[in-house]
């Protein structure tokens, strides 16, 4: 199979640029298999996802070619960039506490070959979902939080992933919250699954809440987490309607159905690195 790789990148707009990229590509006989493009006008930035291969003698053997080719194109318009093989799939740590439909769902993904990602570790504040992790062969660290050793344990989960070269923590409904160190430390990085279609309904039990004020739509929302509580970027939304007949027992269900769909659906755009961040929110290549 030929080798494809994928470029990302973010820059002040200006005119020329997708031409200096696309210009690049075809003078390395690379052959473009999928390009998406937004222009942020109001913010004056410009987002770019290219996916391609190489279609000629011209084309670099190397990766570490390519990367070094583009850096002019990167240097003339001042380029946040990223240069990957497809095949080069971010490694992620998940976080739990006690739920388990998130975690099945994303194990279930990841084995059967549909979450584009390497997972090196789950990390749970209980032990409930240990055996459900090491069914999949995967190792799961026990690290009980309390408010006396809130900071070790955050720090034990920095230290794992540094261990893992994990380049995202997924939060898999875990039920702390991070401390603004901890936010701070991983922005970007840091992808949650809310319990709400976000801003609504935020904390405890809030499917209850939800049943008492009669609503028609409930939904889930992932983001990167961020310093202000639940007001990180948002990455995916989803929605179903109820109505007066739905219980809280049927909204717990149909909103455990929606957070493992939406936040799957984060995972694997993280993945393919398809989410870009614009300020407080995210271009998203779908």
């Amino acid at each position: 199979m030929t080798d494809t790789y994928i470029l990302t990148l973010t820059a002040q707009d200006r005119v020329g640029l997708v031409a200096a990229v696309t210009g690049f590509l075809a003078n390395l006989d690379g052959f473009i298999l999928d390009s998406q493009q937004y222009a942020d006008l109001a913010r004056d930035r410009f987002f770019m996802r290219v996916e391609f291969k190489g279609a000629g003698e011209k084309f670099p053997a190397h990766l570490s070619e390519l990367k070094s080719g583009f850096s002019a194109v990167a240097e003339q318009f001042a380029l946040r960039w990223q240069l990957v093989s497809s095949a080069e799939k971010p490694n992620i740590v998940i976080a739990v506490s006690k739920g388990s439909h998130c975690l099945n769902d994303l194990l279930h993904r990841w084995k059967t070959g549909s979450l584009p990602v390497n997972i090196a570790a789950v990390v749970g504040n209980h032990e409930n979902l240990r055996p459900l992790t090491e069914w999949h062969d995967l190792p799961f660290h026990h690290l009980p939080v309390s408010d006396d050793n809130r900071a070790e344990q955050e720090q034990a989960i920095l230290d794992l992933m540094d261990q893992n070269s994990a380049d995202y923590l997924v939060l898999a409904r875990y039920m702390q919250i991070l401390s603004d160190r901890m936010s701070a430390e991983l922005a970007g990085r840091c992808i949650n699954i809310h319990h709400s279609f976000l801003p609504g309904f935020k904390g405890a039990k809030p499917y209850h809440r939800a049943h008492e004020r009669g609503v028609k739509l409930i939904g889930a929302t992932a983001h990167f987490v961020s310093e202000d509580l639940d007001e990180g970027p948002i990455i995916e939304q989803a929605v179903e309607r109820v109505d007066h007949r739905a219980s809280v027992e049927d909204m717990i269900r149909i909103g455990r159905d929606i957070e493992a769909q939406v936040l799957a659906k984060a995972v694997k755009w993280a993945g393919e690195r398809r989410i870009l961040l614009n300020g407080h929110r995210t271009v998203v290549f779908r």
